[in-house]
C-alpha cells in the first residue's frame, strides 16, 4: 500500500504537464485546435481520490481477510515451532545441568538445536516472503478491477482521463468539481457484486 501513490504518479505527472500546457498555452491557439484540446479542457479530465476508492472498495476488504487469515495460520505455524523448540532448550539446559547426558550427546542435543533454530527463522522468513508476495498479487488484483471498471466508466462518461489522486501524490490541487470519487465507488461495488453473482 506504501507504494500506491508510486504506480499513479507517472500517470499523474502526464495529466499535471497537460494540465500546465492547457493553462499557459495562448487561448487562439486552444480555439484552432478545438477538436483536440477542446474536449479536455471541457470535462474530458475526471480525478478520483485513489486511497478512498481502494480502502471503501468491497475487493479490498474480502481480499483482506483472505490475507489475514493466511497471516494468523502462518503465525500459529511459527508459534508452534517455537514452544517446541523453547522446550526441547528447556529439556537440554536441564540435563546438562544435572549432569544426565554424556558430554557427546550433549553436544549433539546442541547441535541438534542449532539446527532447529536456523530451520524456525528460515521458516519466518519464508512466511514473510510469501505474505508480502500475496499482498502485491492482492494489490495488483485490485488495480487492476478498478482500470477494468473505469475503462468502461470512460466510455460512458465521456471522460478522456481520470486521475489518481493520493496524499502526497503528483496531483497537487483540483477542483473539487472534478472529484468523481463517490460515484465511481459506488459504481465499482455495485459492479463488484453483480460480477460475483
Amino acid at each position: 500500500m506504501k507504494k500506491l501513490p508510486l504506480i499513479f504518479s507517472g500517470v499523474a505527472l502526464a495529466a499535471v504537464v497537460l494540465l500546465f500546457v492547457l493553462e499557459f498555452t495562448d487561448k487562439d491557439e486552444i480555439s484552432e485546435n478545438r477538436g483536440v484540446v477542446g474536449s479536455v479542457a471541457t470535462g474530458g479530465i475526471a480525478y478520483v481520490n485513489i486511497d478512498s476508492i481502494i480502502y471503501n472498495f468491497d475487493m479490498y476488504f474480502e481480499l483482506r481477510d483472505e490475507l489475514i487469515k493466511k497471516q494468523e495460520g502462518a503465525e500459529a505455524e511459527l508459534n508452534s515451532g517455537g514452544s517446541r523448540y523453547e522446550t526441547q532448550a528447556k529439556d537440554y539446559e536441564e540435563k546438562v545441568r544435572k549432569g544426565l547426558v554424556t558430554r557427546a550427546t550433549a553436544a549433539q542435543m546442541e547441535q541438534d538445536l542449532i539446527q532447529q533454530q536456523q530451520q524456525l527463522v528460515n521458516l519466518r522468513d519464508q512466511l514473510q516472503y510469501d505474505l508480502m508476495e500475496e499482498e502485491q498479487v492482492m494489490n495488483r488484483r485490485i488495480l487492476e478491477y478498478i482500470y477494468e471498471f473505469l475503462e468502461a466508466y470512460t466510455e460512458d462518461n465521456n471522460y478522456e482521463y481520470i486521475l489518481g489522486k493520493s496524499f502526497g501524490g503528483p496531483v497537487l490541487y483540483s477542483k473539487s468539481s472534478l472529484d468523481i470519487t463517490a460515484d465511481v465507488l459506488q459504481g465499482i461495488n455495485k459492479y463488484y457484486v453483480e460480477k460475483k453473482k
